[in-house]
């Protein structure tokens, strides 16, 4: 696969310098041929060998960490028996993982004489290179352990023993736990600083980041008084001092000593977002405030741009581990400031609602789940963040409803069936059947959310229907405001709640089949299915052809479409008029709806739509977070429609999973991505490429797009997986050609489809 840096023909700004050093380091080079498993992971996470010091990554062997009297944070490994994984790094087309053998000793020295005393796997025939289960001599606690593999292919290929990797055990040894990377610490450098009065100084980092500031001063006597504004908005050369709703401003005063003296800046805990609820920031990062602006008054000499660093505190982000960029400048603005907001926003080590309350929230953690597996190899963080939810629940009856879809998300991407086991039975309370009717409607407003029902969900409050938020007359919005919810009409039967729950139960028969409960997965089955016919009986008015809010109601709002179409309940023979509808209220949802929206817009089919959404410049979009001064995505498309929001949510990030996921089309058939689909829709964009992580390894995909003339697409497929790939359809007079060869595809609708396509570099072609 050729992706030529130097020729390639975008007319939009200049590739970045991370964009350039990804493709030139990270595309895969096929001179000569390899066999290597690479990548080695363990409970899904990787480098965990890694040490950090007061949470800087640090140069100390981890075997060498737990002896010296330093501040280190480990990473470690809590359950009894680990799962090992690795990437197979193979440059042979067509490559499956025949066998492994994997070796796992108490001591490096034995590991280099290729001992295991503790587990030697032997050869063991099986394609599986992810969620290998430890089977050797117990593990103790606190302990270090190190290991390696090496693997066969279906070539005939015995590649090398992997570099060995290192990791240490926790101090109590569970059957279940999530591990999780300790926070991580980075100095930013100012991007600029300008001198704006004799002793004033206006300094700009270039993005907002969750941090504080550590700054290099001198002082002539012990009399001065050094002013510190910190915020995420500026007015001209100064921080805005009143930036209205949670948008962040600070005000701290330094007095230094004489000489020259290095201060840290530290923050104040907010009152709100540090209360009994929410997650705090652990010691050895300090507190942190979002602040992309620093204005310093009072200070008589010269201010260097080494004098003052931020300290930004993230969950580790590997920057190379996703590219995209397109033919379009705006579409390339809003993938950037959507991927970045996916690693500014884990500050917490758990996804929660921005710097407000600090508290997560099934709904932004849906979002910042699939987004994070957008943009980074991650797979813990977002498991966590669901596991927390499920003993943790927040308010909203659509919401409860998520957590079944947060854990088939988990499951499709890491293919590991570990948390499913462990709160099947949590899972199957959070379908909410309790509350349904004769029908099968669920409500919570017909009496039926009892005690019961509460505790078997661990919720202790007052369950509501939300459909979108905010609703009018709230949080600033005066009764004359619309909300985000585009007038919906709440009754008892509420449409976009039980489309929720057809998707829940849709699921649970998945996961029930899945863990071998079968009687249970037919429960669900069946209820699914009389659910969706009812829904379409009651809830779909027949002459117009698109669905009601609620049983009750002729009103008709974008939500109680966008969400039976995004959840698989609309007839083939409905999804135009409901496409239609959607098309005409435009984007009348919140940023919390777009992901829903996108989803519903791009699986039926509608690519110029959902581009014209992403690459919008009106006020609902993401561009318009931009053009407002924001460097992470809001809460809300802007001021005026959520006057107390915050400028840090990375529930507005959902470009960061729509481009990959629709737009560039790449989504697993099969769990754990041991199949592939690759569908790109680009509607009338000329070219793009993308770069997207995977469990099993990166997947590039690279189109030029002539609409209804030619497609050409190029792709690369990780070893030990396959792809079916879906091209456009034109007519049946169209050739199709796979590295310059004629070849067989079925057309199902607008599309081209060739099967089971294996690993490696391949060239398609319609036209």
């Amino acid at each position: 696969m050729k992706f030529n840096l130097f020729n390639m023909q975008f007319s939009s700004k200049r590739l970045s310098l991370i964009a350039i050093i990804s493709l030139a380091i990270c595309l895969p080079s096929f001179s000569q041929a390899k066999l290597t498993p690479v990548h080695l992971n363990v409970n899904r996470l990787f480098n965990t060998e890694q040490t950090f010091l007061n949470g800087y990554p640090s140069t100390t062997p981890l075997n060498e960490s737990i002896s010296q009297r330093e501040n280190f944070q480990l990473i470690e490994i809590s359950t009894h028996k680990p799962q090992f994984g690795w990437i197979i790094d193979a440059t042979t087309n067509n490559t499956i993982q025949t066998s492994y053998r994997v070796l796992l000793a108490s001591d490096n020295k034995k590991l280099d004489n290729d001992e295991g005393d503790l587990w030697d796997s032997g050869k063991v025939d099986s394609d599986q290179s992810i969620n290998i289960e430890y089977n050797g001599k117990p593990l103790e606690g606190d302990n270090i352990y190190y290991w390696k593999v090496i693997v066969w292919d279906n070539h005939g290929n015995e590649s090398d023993f992997s570099d060995a990797s290192q990791f240490k055990t926790a101090k109590e040894l569970l059957d279940h736990f999530t591990d999780r990377y300790p926070l991580q610490k980075e100095d930013d450098s100012p991007l600029l600083i300008n001198q704006t009065g004799k002793s004033n100084y206006f300094v700009d980092f270039g993005k907002a980041s969750f941090g504080r500031v550590r700054v290099r001063l001198y002082s002539e006597s012990d009399n001065d008084s050094i002013i510190l504004h910190l915020g995420e908005d500026k007015q001209g050369d100064k921080v805005n001092r009143s930036p209205g709703g949670t948008i962040r401003y600070s005000k701290y005063t330094v007095y230094p000593k004489q000489g020259w003296n290095t201060y840290i800046v530290t923050i104040k805990p907010d009152k709100r977002n540090t209360g009994s609820q929410a997650i705090l920031m652990p010691e050895y990062t300090g507190e942190v405030t979002p602040f992309r602006y620093c204005e310093i008054e009072n200070y008589n000499y010269e201010l260097k741009e080494t004098d003052i660093i931020r300290e930004t505190v993230f969950y580790p982000f590997n920057e190379l581990e996703s590219y995209f960029h397109s033919s379009d400048t705006v579409l390339n603005q809003v993938w950037d400031i959507s991927k970045y907001s996916i690693k500014a926003t884990s500050f917490l080590g758990i996804y929660v609602d921005g710097d407000r309350e600090r508290i997560p929230y099934e709904a932004d953690a849906l979002i910042n789940q699939l987004s994070n597996y957008g943009v980074a190899r991650e797979f813990n963080l977002p498991r966590h963040t669901h596991e927390y939810l499920i003993h943790r629940p927040t308010w909203p009856t659509e919401w409860i409803l998520q957590s079944v879809l947060m854990a088939w998300e988990d499951y499709m991407h890491t293919g590991n069936t570990e948390s499913l086991e462990n709160y099947y039975n949590d899972l199957k309370a959070k379908t909410l059947i309790p509350l349904s009717d004769e029908n099968g409607f669920i409500s919570t407003r017909t009496g039926k959310v009892t005690p019961e029902v509460l505790k078997s969900i661990h919720f202790d409050g007052n369950l509501r229907d939300i459909v979108d938020w905010p609703h009018t007359g709230i949080l600033g919005l005066n009764k004359g405001e619309g909300g985000e919810s585009d007038g919906y009409v709440f009754e008892d039967i509420n449409t976009v709640v039980n489309a929720f729950h057809y998707r829940a139960l849709t699921i649970m028969s998945e996961v029930a089949k899945l863990l071998e409960k079968d009687e249970e997965s037919l429960y669900y089955k069946n209820r699914a299915v009389q659910l969706k016919k009812v829904f379409n009986q009651k809830l779909l008015d027949k002459k117009r052809g698109y669905y009601i809010d609620g049983i009750g109601t002729d009103h008709s709002s974008l939500h109680a479409n966008m969400f039976p179409l995004a959840l698989g309940l609309v007839p083939e023979k409905n999804i135009d008029p409901v496409m239609k509808f959607i098309k005409s209220r435009g984007m009348a949802c919140s940023v919390y709806g777009s992901q829903f929206l996108m989803d519903a817009i791009y699986d039926a089919g509608g690519a110029q739509y959902g581009l014209d959404l992403l690459t919008s410049t009106t006020d609902r979009s993401w561009y318009n977070m931009i053009r407002a001064g924001s460097t992470i995505t809001m809460e809300a498309w802007d001021n005026k429609y959520k006057p107390n929001q915050d400028w840090n949510h990375a529930w507005g990030a959902a470009p960061a999973n729509i481009i990959p996921r629709k737009l560039m089309g790449i989504e697993p058939l099969v769990p754990g991505f041991e199949k592939i689909r690759i569908k790109p829709q680009p509607g009338n964009l000329k070219t793009a490429e993308i770069k997207h992580p995977t469990i099993r390894g990166d997947v590039y995909v690279k189109f030029s797009n002539n609409p209804e003339k030619s497609f050409d697409l190029e792709v690369t497929i990780p070893a030990n997986t396959k792809a079916d790939i879906y091209l456009p359809y034109y007519s049946k007079k169209q050739k199709v050609t796979l590295n310059n060869e004629s070849v067989k595809y079925r057309r199902e609708g607008n599309f081209s489809i060739i099967e089971n396509i294996g690993s490696g570099n391949w060239t398609f072609n319609v036209e």
